[in-house]
């Protein structure tokens, strides 16, 4: 079939294979030109390992430290009238690049959130990869089943407190326009932490532990956004800033726990980027068409995996990693820092329906979105008859 992208608000329901496997091999042909990463672990664990900054954690650790890698993910096979998505066409292009490589790799598709994906996992790791070095744990995802009530839980998007309203930008009216978000209940809070938080995580290091899996000074991290004053009321002081200050109670808990094996558990803060979970966000894209432009413009703007290539290199697997008070560590500096920020403040101020086009990089952004699901690279030719069924 001829594949173009279908754009439906904040999603594309469509992926080209093609596509998407130019976005993996841009990804590892970045890592193969970067110095290999000294101390690298050998066996990772990457639970959410098929887009975004999951992805981009799987080709560092296997492509810059030569690990072998077992990724868990939750896509969507192809048909011959649908395409997949996003991540299994990732997924397959990773394993078809990490195979020419002679790399060692398996990915597990299903419900990372279930005790039956975990124990899978536990019977590969067990068979295949002997102790695991570094968990990384990158699930995005907008609701989760408890797998001992089997209740599901859903996460919403809301300030607390009180009514927030602020500007965004509608990216399918093409529209910058006020949006007002009540405030979140209790319940919301706590669904958002059960479905966000570090429950999972939790469970998930557990699980290895109980089954001896964890190697002496295993490292595990998950990732978060904190960001500053713009996105401060619906990421930090909201429904998800809570879920992500349990992530911080789960990082400590988890170094107090595993004191047998040394575990280290970090928080990561990364940057602002445009994810499939972060177009889904009221300020943010329009905050990241701002961001994007002044960060080009002072030559400090990062993809996933310049991001994830330094968080491994500076942070992980540095000597001396810099940590903030919270014991996380940062990748995002470059984005947080006092100058760029009163730069976007100021362009905040100023954007209006009228120059938003001038004052945002949202060719930039846009141009992003599309390569989430394989559109909008230069050298792919859309036009071309593909097969989207390709497998694994």
């Amino acid at each position: 079939m001829v594949i173009k992208p279908k754009i439906r608000g904040f999603i594309c329901t469509n992926a080209h294979p093609v596509g998407c496997a130019e976005n993996v091999k841009r990804q590892i042909s970045y890592i193969k030109q970067q110095p290999p990463i000294e101390n690298a672990p050998k066996n990772v664990l990457v639970i959410g390992c098929s887009t975004g900054y999951g992805l981009a954690s799987r080709i560092t650790a296997a492509f810059g430290g030569q690990a072998h890698t077992l990724g868990v993910c939750f896509e969507k096979e192809p048909t011959e009238k649908k395409t997949a998505t996003a991540g299994w066409y990732n997924t397959a292009a990773f394993h078809q690049e990490a195979e020419k490589e002679g790399l060692k790799f398996h990915s597990i598709n299903g419900d990372a959130f279930s005790d039956e994906i975990k124990q899978e996992s536990i019977e590969y790791i067990k068979d295949n990869m002997g102790k695991i070095d570094l968990v990384v744990y990158s699930l995005a995802s907008p609701k989760r089943k408890d797998p001992e009530s089997g209740e599901l839980y859903c996460s919403v998007l809301k300030p607390i407190g009180k009514q927030y309203t602020t500007k965004t930008y509608n990216t399918d009216k093409d529209q910058v326009h006020e949006v007002t978000l009540d405030p979140a209940t209790d319940d919301d809070i706590a669904n958002t932490v059960k479905v966000m938080g570090g429950e999972d995580w939790e469970r998930w290091i557990k699980a290895l532990h109980d089954a001896d899996l964890l190697a002496n000074d295993c490292q595990t991290t998950a990732y978060t956004y904190i960001g500053k004053k713009l996105t401060w009321p619906i990421y930090g002081h909201a429904t998800i800033g809570r879920a992500k200050e349990d992530l911080d109670r789960a990082s400590s808990a988890l170094d107090d726990t595993y004191k047998d094996v040394n575990l280290k558990a970090y928080v990561s803060s990364l940057k602002a980027l445009v994810t499939q979970a972060s177009s889904a966000i009221p300020v943010m894209p329009l905050y990241i068409s701002l961001i994007y432009g002044v960060m080009k413009e002072e030559g400090t703007h990062e993809g996933c995996i310049e991001q994830i290539y330094r968080l491994f290199t500076e942070g992980l697997y540095a000597e001396n990693p810099e940590l903030d008070d919270a014991g996380r560590l940062h990748m995002d500096g470059y984005e947080t820092n006092d100058k760029t920020q009163a730069k976007v403040e100021a362009l905040w101020d100023k954007v209006t329906q009228e120059n938003f086009h001038d004052l945002a990089d949202y060719e930039g952004y846009h141009n992003d979105f599309l390569n989430l699901f394989g559109f909008g690279f230069e050298n792919v030719d859309y036009d071309a008859d593909v097969n989207p069924k390709v497998n694994w």
